[in-house]
């Protein structure tokens, strides 16, 4: 049992380890750019001959968010691998994995940021603008810079009061904004079913996300795969729950706590990282 992680580097970290699932938000990046030296640092790792994987709780395709890291100066050799939570829930709702069913003509009401609609859009889903007249919640994002959780409450009740299915692609219940951190799409899943709808959430800390990146490497050895990433509850359990090492970084939700009052609060929650890095560089 770890009782306090040991704080390394990057460099540390690659002559390790073979195979690095890094999270996207709070590591290479925050919610509008790049962190310093993140794009140096990754573009090195690869060089170096590691397997990367970007793994990210976000309701948009891999393709999409390896895009959007081009854009803020990430190379696209610097990683093998985009797997977001949105394509695995493609995946999954394709092979009738999920506790839900559906159909190409599904009314669906999709809750995202920045008018997303990608995953009911490539399952053929008909997307609706009300709670009222939807057969499905997809819940991808959120919009709480402007949007109360007390708002979105109301928009969903009257799904919730019909039993209506929600799935949530990314469980994630903070998020990055501005320098702040916002409730992000976990956090209204949670209200929804507080408001007695059921939610099925796929991303991290779950295992179908990791099994499935897991696949795309060709299935490497455990003992050398290690994930990165700043959220206890989803990138450290689910590493645990995988069954490979972590690195907790710096940056991201920790930024603004002390190494002792961080390490303590892992002890409480049972969270503690194999690692913790000052950041990804």
């Amino acid at each position: 049992m770890i009782t306090t992680p040991e704080k390394v580097t990057l460099s540390t970290l690659t002559d390790r380890y073979d195979v690095f699932f890094i999270d996207q938000f709070g590591v290479l990046r925050d919610g509008e750019r790049a962190y310093a030296a993140a794009a140096t640092a990754l573009a090195a790792l690869k060089s170096a001959g590691k397997t990367i994987v970007i793994l990210s709780n976000s309701g948009r395709s891999g393709d999409c968010n390896a895009a959007r890291l081009e854009a803020l100066g990430f190379e696209r050799g610097s990683f093998d691998h985009f797997v977001t939570s949105g394509d695995v829930a493609v995946s999954l709702l394709e092979q009738g994995a999920l506790p839900v069913t559906t159909a190409r003509d599904t009314r669906c009401l999709t809750i995202s940021s920045g008018g997303d609609r990608n995953l009911a859009e490539r399952l053929g889903f008909v997307s609706v603008a009300r709670a009222e007249d939807a057969e499905l919640i997809i819940l991808s994002g959120s919009e709480t810079e402007t949007i109360s959780l007390d708002r979105y409450r109301s928009m969903l009740r009257p799904s919730a009061e019909r039993g209506i299915p929600c799935i949530c692609t990314n469980p994630d219940l903070e998020k990055l904004s501005g320098g702040s951190l916002l409730p992000s799409a976990g956090a209204i899943a949670a209200l929804y079913e507080e408001m007695g709808g059921a939610v099925t959430r796929v991303g991290k800390p779950y295992l179908p996300i990791y099994r499935h990146a897991h696949t795309v490497c060709g299935f490497p050895e455990m003992s050398r795969v290690i994930c990165i990433g700043d959220s206890p509850e989803h990138d450290i359990l689910g590493a645990r729950t995988f069954g490979t090492d972590s690195a907790l970084t710096r940056t991201g939700i920790n930024a603004g706590m002390r190494d002792g009052d961080l390490i303590e609060a892992l002890r409480e929650a049972d969270l503690l990282p194999t690692f913790l890095i000052d950041a990804f560089a």
